[in-house]
């Protein structure tokens, strides 16, 4: 293996999750290891940095190991994913998700050294995706009510930042998730997403026109299955890029305004 893993552990109780990071962090061929009680907190964890593989457990609340499995074969540049459990009776549907591994706790050192060097072969063997490719949707955890709702990137309308949190305006309504604003913008800056105003990013393909008022620049949106249609206002830093991503982006719905104070 030419480099060290970047890794994250994943178990819902914390004796286990202490001891599996401890193994996993003490690893030569593992540079660093992250971890998450559950597989909403796994996903945040995702969507915040890349991972090369995923040790995680299978009978967790909310979403199980396996369904975090079936999300993240959704992922463009999906993780390699190592199952550690003290069951034994989901072997057959852990590798029907793609697992490399199939680890038994208490965990022994050869059958780690095992499973880290599968992970480590299966990133290695990750294909490249295509310049031209779209990659296939991320997907970000949003609790609501004790409920872990998936929330498509494709979906997505707009995102508005609230402190250290961001709210998703979405197909399916409005979801407040713990993720800064600017990493969603970094993300997805390729994905055809544009920062309009530090308060604000939006989805190209939604945009129907910009226009001024009062000297001010506003980007209008239009209606995204339950988010109605918007205006945000556009800062000015922001104004000529987003003219210019307008122009190049083919994803666009731009229309012509027709009024005189259209720009």
């Amino acid at each position: 293996m030419t480099k060290p893993l970047t890794v994250l552990a994943v178990d819902d109780e914390a004796p286990a999750l202490d001891e599996l990071a401890y193994l996993l962090d003490r690893h030569p061929c593992i540079a660093e290891v992250f971890r998450a009680g559950d597989a909403t907190s796994a996903l945040r964890e995702l969507n915040l940095r890349s991972i090369d593989a995923v040790f995680l457990d299978i009978n967790m609340p909310g979403l199980s190991g396996i369904e975090l499995a079936g999300v993240l074969a959704n992922y463009a540049q999906r993780p390699a994913i190592v199952f550690v459990t003290a069951h034994d009776d989901k072997a057959v549907a852990a590798f029907d998700v793609g697992a490399v591994d199939y680890l038994l706790k208490p965990i022994r050192e050869d059958r780690l050294d095992e499973a880290v060097r599968r992970a480590a072969a299966a990133h290695t063997a990750a294909p490249a995706l295509p310049d031209d490719e779209e990659p296939e949707s991320d997907v970000i955890p949003a609790e609501l009510g004790g409920v872990t709702h998936l929330v498509p990137r494709d979906s997505i309308g707009w995102v508005e930042a609230e402190g250290d949190y961001a709210r998703l305006h979405s197909a399916s309504g409005s979801h407040l998730v713990r993720i800064p604003l600017s990493t969603l913008e970094t993300r997805w800056r390729d994905h055809g997403f544009q920062r309009v105003h530090r308060s604000y990013l939006v989805a190209l393909r939604l945009v129907t026109g910009l226009r001024t008022a009062d000297g001010a620049v506003l980007v209008r949106l239009r209606a995204n299955g339950a988010s109605p249609a918007v205006e945000l206002p556009v800062s000015r830093r922001q104004a000529r890029e987003l003219r210019d991503r307008l122009v190049r982006n083919p994803m666009r719905s731009l229309r012509p305004a027709g009024s005189s104070d259209d720009q």
